[in-house]
């Protein structure tokens, strides 16, 4: 009876042994105190390069996945309707330059002529007090003053209307050489071509995309974490993220915005909390000085907002 008593019992602590090694080991790890666990997609701060006038491609050299200096030319648009825009606005600035340099000597004459006839009414004025001068020549000095005047008048008139039709030729003639040079598409700051979007032949209009570049040193990734979560985070908190191409290496990573507004929690993240409630979009700047990282790469990231911790040597995935 006794045996039978003793095996009972080992056969009891052997199952609670064996149910307990089951449970931890079906037992979900969780992310250690002192981080906070999102996942998303590698993305890149994209530039949409647009053409800014009209015209027809006749050059278009990039290629997709090549590395492009602020400056590059992405693509050449036909020069001719922009060169005859241009000589047009040329020969419409000279005329108006030419105009200009016609009326000037004419108003300098005429002022000289009023300043004469001005000088003979003072004098005939003063003669006439002595008796020296007659009525007649008082008039007709008079006349020789108003007829002066009504030229400069006029010149002046004239010379103002030339001078404001020199300055329009001349903003239409730098205007057309500005779009002269827009027919050189060029890359506004250093990036891959993400997209080629134009091929010689097509006729592009202004604002149409020819071209998307990405910033390849400066990529972000954007995660989802709950309200919880959200109290425990600060802009600057380091990061480390894990990507499937290098499974074996953390890459870091800097907190740098967080979201103003809560959101639903989208569809396609997974989170261990209930779907039902709000979460909030923080985004880590990476760090990529040799180009591994590519957008679209999915990526899991631990954030440490408790910087007295040491970070672990493995990092766990909820769920794994």
């Amino acid at each position: 009876m006794r045996k039978s008593w003793v095996i009972a019992l080992v056969s009891l602590l052997a199952l609670a042994a064996a149910s307990y090694g089951g449970f931890r080991l079906l037992q979900t790890e969780q992310v250690p105190d002192g981080f906070v666990y999102g996942n998303g997609h590698v993305e890149g701060i994209e530039i949409r390069v647009a053409a800014e006038i009209p015209g027809r491609v006749v050059d278009s050299t990039m290629m997709e996945g090549q590395l492009v200096e602020a400056g590059s030319v992405l693509a050449t648009l036909d020069v001719v309707a922009t060169t005859e825009s241009w000589r047009s606005a040329q020969a419409v600035r000279r005329a108006a330059a030419d105009e200009l340099a016609a009326l000037l000597p004419q108003l300098k004459n005429w002022q000289h002529h009023l300043e004469n006839a001005e000088r003979e009414q003072t004098r005939l004025n003063e003669l006439k007090t002595r008796e020296l001068a007659t009525a007649q020549q008082l008039d007709q000095a008079s006349n020789a003053v108003s007829e002066a005047r009504g030229h400069v008048a006029h010149l002046r008139a004239t010379v103002d209307s030339a001078n404001a039709k020199l300055a329009a030729a001349t903003a239409q003639e730098a205007l057309a050489i500005d779009q002269r040079q827009k027919v050189e598409i060029r890359a506004p700051r250093r990036g891959t071509v993400l997209i080629k979007a134009v091929e010689p032949g097509e006729y592009v209009q202004p604002g149409q995309p020819v071209a998307v570049l990405v910033d390849m040193d400066r990529l972000e990734l954007r995660i989802f974490v709950s309200e919880r979560d959200l109290g425990f985070l600060r802009l600057g908190n380091n990061a480390r993220l894990r990507v499937n191409a290098f499974p074996d290496q953390y890459l870091e990573a800097t907190l740098a915005r967080i979201d103003p507004q809560a959101q639903f929690t989208p569809r396609d993240i997974h989170l261990p909390d209930e779907r039902a409630r709000t979460v909030y979009g923080v985004t880590l700047a990476l760090n990529n000085p040799d180009g591994r990282l590519k957008p679209g790469m999915p990526a899991d990231a631990w954030i440490r907002w408790q910087d007295a911790l040491p970070w672990p040597a493995t990092l766990i995935t909820p769920g794994e």
